[in-house]
């Protein structure tokens, strides 16, 4: 992406949302740098690459705001691929997590204020002398059963809205999602007992010191979310692969089993090589829903930036600057076609993949 497209202005954003918005009952339009330019587009051909903004002024800010940060992302990435796949992963896998903690949050924060208080239970109850005997518990609270059951039903409904998210946007994962919610909910189990522990050696020295009730929900769910997911990074490492690596894993082992056909068990073949076209498709599905993503992004950023440059030639004063404007109007164009030619081809390839007709 240019820097042109990063620096336009809201009255140029408004003015190219004006176009789109009445490009349904506007005649065609030749492009003004000729069709020759991209030898097929004209502007309703662009103009049908952008969404129109929202008539609601709170979501139109953010949308500006939105295709402003595409432009800056999209030039990053053209230039550091590996660096902001990375970025692109923690940004959302942090936003997530603190996401459905937050949600952990209200719900201990609400509930229990309405459930009763029957004192302290838990197992294995052990007292803590230096915390004025209360006790150390894994399972359990110092006010009851309920809040316990409480707690745990506002994590487990954290993980069920986080799982989607984090499989579906973050990882872009193709794998069968039964194995993966299983191994999800072992995890989620097994990081559980650790943090109830740790969390039970600190809430009776928090009682012990009176600390109020909802900050002390608050360093729990801070506290017990906040080894989560740092935990659960990890975890997703492993039930959420990079399919695009463990293809060429597959395939590696396929073609040495290959290399040795006259060796090796025809069931062993037989058994790599579906493993490794499994493989395949389930990279070859998250690399199409990618691409796919970028390139309608960038043909969207092309046609904005053709459109800003003629709104931009328009206020022109003199004619050296709209004689240089058309220059650029003309190279817009044929980078928006590209653009175009880019996303039809992605989306061929996302067809094939996930087998549209």
């Amino acid at each position: 992406m240019s820097d042109e497209v990063v620096e336009q202005t809201d009255e140029i954003v408004e003015a190219v949302d004006a176009e789109v918005t009445a490009a349904a009952d506007a005649p065609t339009v030749e492009s003004e740098a000729g069709e020759a330019a991209a030898g097929v587009y004209t502007d309703d051909d662009l103009r049908a690459q952008i969404k129109p903004l929202s008539s609601n002024g709170f979501v139109r800010c953010f949308q500006k705001i939105y295709r402003k940060w595409l432009g800056l992302w999209y030039r990053f990435r053209d230039s550091h691929k590996k660096l902001a796949d990375l970025i692109y992963m923690v940004f959302f896998f942090v936003v997530f997590s603190m996401g459905v903690t937050i949600w952990q949050f209200i719900v201990m924060a609400v509930i229990p204020q309405f459930l009763p208080k029957t004192g302290e239970v838990g197992w294995p109850m052990v007292a803590i002398p230096a915390a004025g005997g209360n006790s150390f518990t894994i399972f359990g609270d110092a006010e009851g059963w309920a809040t316990f059951i409480c707690f745990e039903i506002a994590v487990f409904t954290a993980q069920c809205i986080n799982f989607p998210l984090q499989r579906n946007i973050t990882y872009r994962s193709h794998g069968n999602p039964w194995w993966q919610a299983m191994w999800y909910f072992i995890g989620w189990v097994l990081v559980s007992v650790a943090t109830n522990a740790i969390w039970g050696i600190c809430n009776p020295f928090l009682i012990y010191w009176g600390v109020p009730s909802l900050v002390n929900g608050l360093l729990k769910t801070v506290l017990t979310g906040g080894v989560s997911m740092v935990v659960f990074f990890f975890v997703f490492m492993i039930i959420f692969p990079n399919n695009v690596a463990v293809a060429k894993k597959a395939k590696k082992k396929y073609d040495k089993l290959m290399a040795d056909i006259n060796v090796a068990a025809p069931e062993k073949i037989k058994a790599a090589k579906a493993k490794w076209e499994a493989a395949q498709d389930r990279a070859n599905k998250s690399t199409a829903e990618k691409e796919l993503a970028i390139a309608s992004a960038q043909a969207s950023g092309r046609a904005m930036q053709y459109f800003a440059l003629i709104e931009k030639k328009e206020k022109a004063e003199t004619e050296e600057e709209k004689t240089k404007l058309t220059e650029s109007i003309a190279k817009a164009l044929e980078d928006a076609g590209k653009a175009i030619d880019n996303k039809k081809e992605k989306q061929v390839e996302y067809d094939k993949a996930f087998g549209v007709a």
